[in-house]
């Protein structure tokens, strides 16, 4: 992956508890990193396969290595919210995550 391919910026948000300003817990989507990104659909064989399961919103997202991330997050992309399915450390080289993501349905 050329890092000039990484020309959209999305937005990682974890589901995480904090104190609001009356000092109440409250549960929420915090910022858990802001990267740069190339984004692509499935094809192929990938995207027949989300088509049986009914998963055919499916986009792929490719990044930089970012430690820590999960598939209990979320991603923000031009004011849509995409669910994470599936993290791939691309040849487990620490480099680059492939990050395969499902359009939420409000």
């Amino acid at each position: 992956m050329e890092i000039g391919k990484l020309n959209k910026r999305i937005t990682f948000q974890k589901f995480a508890t904090t104190v609001n300003e009356n000092g109440f817990e409250v549960q929420e989507w915090v910022t858990f990193s802001t990267v740069w990104t190339n984004i692509g659909n499935l094809f192929g064989k990938e995207y027949y396969a989300a088509a049986a399961v009914q998963e055919e919103k499916t986009v792929k997202f490719t990044v930089r290595y970012i430690k820590d991330l999960d598939t209990d997050m979320r991603i923000l992309f031009d004011e849509k919210y995409y669910n994470i399915t599936f993290i791939n450390d691309i040849n487990y080289a620490h480099k680059f995550l492939e990050v395969k993501a499902m359009l939420e349905v409000i």
